[in-house]
């Protein structure tokens, strides 16, 4: 959020969705009034600011402190945006939003409050009961991974994390696993949670073999008994990256007539196909056993399919706008790494995207046990390239090397980098013989030097 933005919020001064708040700052208080927005229509807590101003904060990294120590002392614990630092007037504030539609009802010891104007009441039994049906999700992700222990995570995983997110500089992995959900203490053990497992497993799906995306394409407009299949089981950000190599590398290539200029795109719009990737992934019911994300690219269509009807509240005539997160600690986590945007379900994104490359309407239905977006083709009038891959066979190229062909004719060129993301577990020095063999052979052109090399088709 903008300074210009939040002074506005200061201006206006506290309200239904805003609270002001300056030092001495206690971690009761700020549970409280956090507590009480995200039983409402959530909103912000600013620190350092009053109706008058912004005198600022003497010290704010103990505010930050003090703000993810109020979000564990809530139960269940608050899994909200990290808190967000602006200078306003040279005097350092600190905003922590908190996002409508979070699964849970919150308490602080018992004492269960919502927002009411500008201040925070108690929730009549009445209310108490009708949000607890709203909301009434089982928190799945929240529990300890059965069978698994503090060895089950993948330590680079978790530290590579740790750095992406400059917040929780000076932190120890441990206490971040556990403000963030990923992990609990139990017996004077740190167990990972579910949630912790899907994102930093060694191997999730020893322990959740429902965890997994069947990627399949066909090359007609209905299912038959030839086409390619891919079944990708590993942590969710990995699933999320090798769904969209798989989707994108397979997609055709075409052009339409823009103007006097002849302009390039690809079938679907890339920011769409990687919206209802992770959509999928950051919201599906994780308990449902025996099922996983199904992703199917036809002739004429994309299909992406997601264990779990939808969440809460929303229904398919209201998702466009109303929010209710089921796995509220995977969406922060997918936010933190810059997967997705935390407030909203990026529903409205996939359409505003599938109109501006002149795509029909997406469809949006409901099975017996899940969710299904559909996504159509442009039609006849899309002037294909279709991916020709026969004419590389007389090379003798391995399954990895025609990927990499295929990627090559949706994108262009191709990278060391790229090439690892679609075989991640696959070292350096068969992805570095992979790509020099196929130079020997023709298949590939090499551009540039050392870091900046790239390949493209001859």
């Amino acid at each position: 959020m903008e300074p210009g933005e939040i002074e506005s919020l200061i201006a206006d001064g506290s309200g239904p969705e805003i609270e002001l708040l300056t030092e001495p700052l206690t971690v009761r208080v700020l549970a409280t009034h956090l507590a009480a927005l995200a039983n409402a229509e959530g909103g912000a807590v600013i620190l350092g600011a009053t109706a008058g101003g912004a005198p600022g904060l003497k010290s704010p990294e103990r505010a930050h402190d003090a703000a993810m120590r109020a979000c564990l002392a809530c139960t269940p614990p608050l899994m909200l945006p990290l808190p967000e630092r602006a200078e306003i007037g040279g005097k350092t504030i600190l905003l922590i939003r908190v996002p409508k539609g979070l699964p849970h009802v919150y308490h602080l010891r018992g004492k269960y409050l919502v927002r009411d104007g500008a201040r925070n009441v108690p929730l009549s039994a009445r209310r108490l009961r009708q949000l607890l049906l709203e909301r009434g999700e089982t928190g799945y992700e929240s529990q300890v991974a059965p069978g698994a222990t503090r060895d089950d995570l993948d330590e680079r995983r978790v530290r590579a994390y740790a750095a992406a997110v400059e917040a929780f500089t000076g932190l120890g992995v441990d206490e971040i696993l556990v403000r963030r959900g990923c992990a609990r203490r139990e017996g004077g053990e740190l167990k990972p949670t579910v949630a912790g497992l899907l994102m930093f497993g060694r191997d999730p799906t020893r322990h959740l073999n429902q965890c997994g995306i069947l990627l399949a394409r066909y090359s007609g407009a209905a299912m038959a008994d030839e086409f390619e299949k891919e079944e990708v089981r590993d942590t969710l950000p990995e699933q999320i990256r090798r769904a969209e190599s798989f989707v994108v590398a397979r997609m055709r290539r075409g052009a339409r007539i823009n103007g006097l200029e002849r302009e390039e795109r690809l079938e679907y719009p890339r920011a769409a196909v990687r919206e209802l990737i992770v959509n999928a992934v950051a919201h599906r019911d994780y308990s449902i056993r025996g099922d996983e994300i199904r992703i199917a690219l036809f002739g004429d269509r994309l299909e992406v399919y997601s264990p779990g009807r939808l969440p809460g509240h929303v229904t398919l005539k209201n998702m466009v706008d109303e929010r209710f997160s089921r796995n509220d600690v995977i969406v922060q986590l997918l936010a933190d790494l810059g997967f997705i945007e935390r407030l909203g379900y990026g529903i409205d994104r996939i359409l505003r995207l599938a109109k501006e490359h002149g795509l029909p309407r997406p469809r949006f239905s409901e099975t017996a046990n899940g969710f299904k977006v559909t996504l159509y083709g442009p039609g006849d009038e899309f002037r294909a390239d279709v991916p020709d891959t026969a004419r590389w066979q007389k090379f003798n190229l391995n399954e990895r090397q025609m990927q990499a062909v295929r990627w090559l004719q949706a994108n262009g060129r191709i990278t060391n980098r790229d090439y690892r993301e679609l075989y991640p577990d696959v070292s350096d020095e068969t992805i570095r013989r992979d790509l020099a063999e196929m130079v020997d052979k023709n298949v590939l052109l090499k551009i540039g030097d050392k870091k900046a090399t790239y390949y493209i088709l001859k």
